[in-house]
């Protein structure tokens, strides 16, 4: 068995280089990605209330959100599917599934973003990176 399993790896060297090279690729790409979300949120973004958000959003023309709604709830499964897969990959597993929560429009949202935040070293994690970047650490009350 093993002798096959390495004869498989041999025989398939190319395609490994190629997925290993694709993988470094994601893991910087990801990096990248979420450290921009987390400098471009804005610090009171978990102070709003959900009724604040909607009158937020009437401000827009209608057709503006049937468009958007529909790709922002598609980029948030998809970030919300490769922080998972960064669980037990390389890359920002929690930190990934927190923006892509914030993507996606679900009943209870809220209250799981703000239970994630309002951990510990997903908070400290964060707000060190928005320091990095000066801007200012979030806030998860309005107090």
């Amino acid at each position: 068995m093993v002798e096959a399993a390495l004869m498989w790896v041999s025989f398939h060297e190319t395609l490994l280089k190629y997925l290993g090279a694709s993988s470094l690729i994601a893991l910087f790409l990801t990096l990248v990605v979420v450290i921009f979300l987390i400098i471009r949120m804005p610090a009171d973004y978990f102070t709003y209330e959900r009724n604040e958000i909607r009158e937020y959003r009437k401000k827009y023309h209608p057709v503006v959100w049937m468009v958007l709604l529909p790709l922002k709830n598609v980029l948030g499964i998809a970030f919300i599917l490769a922080g998972f897969a960064m669980l037990v990959l390389p890359g920002q597993g929690i930190l990934t599934i927190l923006i892509g929560l914030t993507l996606v429009d679900f009943p209870g949202k809220r209250k799981l973003e703000c239970r994630i935040v309002g951990q510990k070293k997903v908070l400290s994690t964060i707000n060190r990176v928005r320091a990095l970047a000066g801007k200012p650490p979030l806030q998860l009350s309005r107090d």
